[in-house]
């Protein structure tokens, strides 16, 4: 026995039961089709609401390009440290704020033209007829549609509606910020074509656009949103991809526009690249600043040269020199330009000492071909210098400042640095005594020019100085010719793969058909999740197969749903299915007594787990049962807590059993007798103080025993056994006790304490009666109950009983029908 109530506590403890899911979960087919026609109805609305967004893209490569004019001595371009090291350099910049600045921008992004659908304002951008340009340097107001309507020619109308009496306005040259105060309300504004419209709120021109045309009554809204918000999220939406870490990045974006698409995505192609390359050329523009510079001033030392040997030989009225003045002035000439050279050398390696000791970047420095140096330890050391300083630049913008590998670069900067200091003081030391030698021939010209006549002297000194100077301009007018064709041969390191091109883009939104194909199962899955939650926490009894599983003690008989007025069901319907259902109880208690050899008076106990179970409608009506077959049968009301009874009988309840036990009143003086033929009554009487003491007494023997003297069944209508003890001081006196459990009321749980007392033996002769049992269930599922347990419900007793239901739809029928068959 223990065995066999352990197993019945672990299929209690089932946790769940998939058969009662399935069929919970049909009896909800009103919540499917309610919840598959409103995911429909919703993904509907939501269709016809919502802008679809595209997606476009563009590739674009990152290439390693040398200038083809590269020599030691003419190379002006940085080496940026191979294609890896620009690719991440140019996914950083792509994904900057200051770059997405300039796209947003130069495009004009934060201007959109809206036309008015049926449920919103698309954004039409390049379809609008018209365009607007704003004021230099004035305010618009942000996040506010402006209304324009054409009234036909040149003629419009500007109309707003605000609801704040302030207006926050940009002004987008200085990207500042500036509150004004608006008038409430829809106010309207003529304007003209062409002509500046100067609003508080609105400052520039609305002009037609080529090729477009408009009508008379067309409508169009103006909107400006904030300049750091449309950087924001356009920044949010450019994705990046560099496939297996290649030269290659995809550049991709999503927008309800693929005509703003287009033009983004192309547009940062082509400010990326024009960045890239003024990056890659900044050393040679720097280098033709410089010989800007230089040419300008050695211009005006020429023009000033040449007006002054003009004016000489115009004064003095010399035109020619002899021969040996010509050739001592020519070899003066090539050294002065020698010296000139020499001076050069040193004023660069001074600048390049000094910009070595107090700078920390080498991006500004002119090109050492300038002044004609080739020593090329110095050339190879600013060359390093340069890819370690563009390295470090780099880095800083992907790592942070306290990284390792800054202190590495700026050591091994550091060490170069040196390096370059020790040859530029060798080189100047050496053009030093260079220089030296050259002045003393240069002396030794002089000398000989100063034997030659005063006027050829001057003469000579002009002729020189001009000469100087227009070889100093030719060689910086070389140098910015040589640093124009390199800085033209120079292309940008970013190459256009596949520019971004709307080809008939699809939608990347979900199709019609797929999202209601989502709305029909999102349908399905809320009743089932809610049929699987229910049955998962359900632990109510809904049919007697699971009481069945639950409990070995035996189930006696199982009744119907009573329909009548009061709970005197075979009183009022002797022939309905609850008549004979208590009926079947009746013979099944008397088969029961008859195995027991037991011909004396019975007493019967009926109780139950808690208040609601229909224990008092079983008493009063197996008490009937018994009475019309010909039985002197008492109803015994023991509820002493919370009496019944007497109600249904229309019966006072002053006077009863607690008068008796008290010792007030004799049995005839409690006992009254009822309409129905051969049951007396015996009701609960007032509530005393101390239902159970009353029970346990001597005198409660006395008053079993004078009720087998005197009636051939005894029917206890007791208190239930799962919140009170009063039941269990009567089963000594009880011949069998009937435990009422009911149909989608009773606990699973509550079964657990009469298991216990029947699994110790505390109750013996103990059965079950499975009241308001409802064939289709509270959710639909009923198992064709009862044939067998007593006869009294279903479909056994079909042309015997009356007809409770008088009008039974087709589908009920049908589905009868098809449980019976089962």
């Amino acid at each position: 026995m223990n065995d066999e109530f352990e197993l019945l506590e672990s299929q209690a403890q089932s946790p769940f039961d998939v058969k009662a899911f399935l069929i919970r979960a049909l009896s909800y087919w009103k919540w499917f089709v309610l919840c598959i026609g409103l995911g429909i109805f919703i993904v509907y609305q939501q269709n016809i609401r919502k802008q679809q967004s595209y997606r476009l893209s563009t590739q674009i490569s990152i290439e390693d390009d040398k200038n083809p004019l590269f020599t030691s001595n003419t190379s002006l371009t940085f080496n940026w440290g191979g294609v890896s090291g620009k690719v991440k350099t140019i996914m950083t910049t792509l994904q900057s704020r200051s770059h997405h600045e300039k796209v947003v921008d130069t495009l004009a992004f934060y201007k959109k033209y809206l036309k008015q659908s049926r449920f919103r304002k698309d954004d039409i951008y390049k379809a609008a007829p018209f365009e607007i340009s704003l004021t230099p340097n004035t305010y618009q107001v942000l996040n506010h549609p402006i209304k324009v309507t054409f009234l036909g020619g040149d003629k419009l109308e500007i109309q707003t509606e605000f609801e704040s009496p302030t207006l926050r306005t940009q002004n987008f040259d200085t990207k500042e910020h500036e509150t004004i105060s608006a008038t409430n309300g829809v106010k309207t504004y003529p304007a003209t074509l062409g002509e500046p419209i100067n609003l508080p709120f609105l400052k520039g021109t609305i002009t037609k656009r080529d090729k477009r045309d408009f009508n008379a009554g067309d409508e169009y809204y103006i909107e400006f949103s904030d300049f750091d918000a449309v950087v924001r999220n356009y920044k949010n939406k450019l994705k990046i991809d560099n496939p297996i870490n290649s030269a290659i990045l995809n550049l991709s974006m999503t927008d309800v526009n693929t005509a703003k698409i287009v033009d983004y995505l192309n547009k940062t192609v082509d400010i990326l690249r024009k960045d890239q390359l003024d990056k890659k050329n900044l050393f040679v523009t720097n280098t033709i600043a410089f010989i800007d510079k230089q040419l300008a001033r050695e211009k005006e030392n020429l023009i000033s040269r040449t007006d002054s040997l003009n004016n000489y030989r115009e004064k003095n009225k010399i035109f020619n020199l002899d021969e040996e003045s010509i050739q001592i002035n020519e070899k003066l000439s090539e050294l002065e330009t020698e010296s000139d050279n020499i001076n050069r050398k040193i004023a660069y390696y001074r600048s390049l000492k000094t910009y070595l000791e107090t700078s920390n970047s080498f991006t500004e420095l002119p090109a050492p071909s300038i002044a004609g140096i080739d020593d090329t330890n110095i050339l190879n050391n600013i060359a390093k210098i340069n890819a370690l300083s563009v390295q470090k630049s780099k880095y800083e913008s992907t790592v942070r400042s306290d990284a390792s590998v800054f202190v590495d670069l700026d050591n091994q900067i550091e060490a170069l640095k040196s390096v370059l200091l020790e040859n530029i003081s060798s080189a100047t030391s050496g053009l030093r005594r260079e220089l030296n030698f050259v002045n003393g021939k240069i002396g030794q010209s002089t000398s000989k020019i100063k034997k030659l006549p005063k006027d050829q002297q001057q003469l000579l000194t002009i002729q020189r100085q001009y000469a100087l100077s227009e070889q100093t301009y030719n060689m910086f007018l070389a140098k910015r010719g040589e640093a124009d064709i390199i800085k033209s041969a120079s292309v940008s390191d970013v190459q256009v793969v596949d520019p971004a091109k709307d080809t008939g883009a699809i939608p990347i939104d979900l199709k019609l058909s797929a999202r209601y194909i989502f709305a029909f199962l999102g349908g399905l899955i809320i009743p089932l999740l809610v049929a699987f939650l229910v049955t998962f926490f359900d632990n109510k009894l809904h049919n007697p197969q699971s009481l069945e599983k639950l409990s070995k003690i035996p189930l006696l008989g199982v009744i119907g749903k009573n329909t009548t007025v009061n709970n005197l069901a075979v009183h009022l319907k002797p022939k309905s299915t609850v008549a004979e259902a208590f009926r079947g109880l009746r013979s099944s208690l008397q088969y029961m007594y008859k195995k027991q050899a037991n011909e004396s008076s019975k007493t019967i106990m009926l109780t139950s787990s808690v208040s609601g179970e229909g224990k008092t409608f079983c008493s009063i009506n197996l008490a009937t049962v018994f009475a019309l077959s010909g039985k002197k049968t008492i109803l015994v009301g023991l509820d002493l807590r919370k009496p019944k009874i007497f109600d249904d009988f229309e019966i006072k309840n002053n006077i009863g059993s607690v008068n008796y036990l008290i010792g007030q009143k004799s049995l005839e003086e409690i006992t009254q007798q009822t309409k129905i033929e051969n049951l007396d009554l015996i009701v609960s009487g007032p509530v005393p103080p101390n239902p159970s003491e009353l029970l346990m007494g001597d005198i409660m023997d006395q008053f079993i025993a004078e009720l087998k003297e005197k009636y051939d069944y005894i029917i206890l209508d007791t208190p239930p056994i799962g919140l009170v003890a009063d039941a269990i001081e009567l089963v000594e006196y009880v011949d069998a006790t009937l435990y009422v459990v009911r149909q989608d009321y009773t606990k699973k749980g509550m079964l657990s304490l009469i298991n216990d007392k029947f699994k110790r033996k505390e109750l013996s002769n103990i059965s079950f009666i499975y009241n308001f049992y409802n064939q289709k269930g509270k959710y639909g599922y009923g198992y064709g109950y009862g044939y067998g347990y007593g006869y009294g419900y279903g479909t056994y007793g079909n042309g015997y009983h009356e007809d409770e239901e008088k009008n039974r739809g087709l589908l009920n029928r049908i589905t009868n029908i098809f449980k019976f068959k089962k």
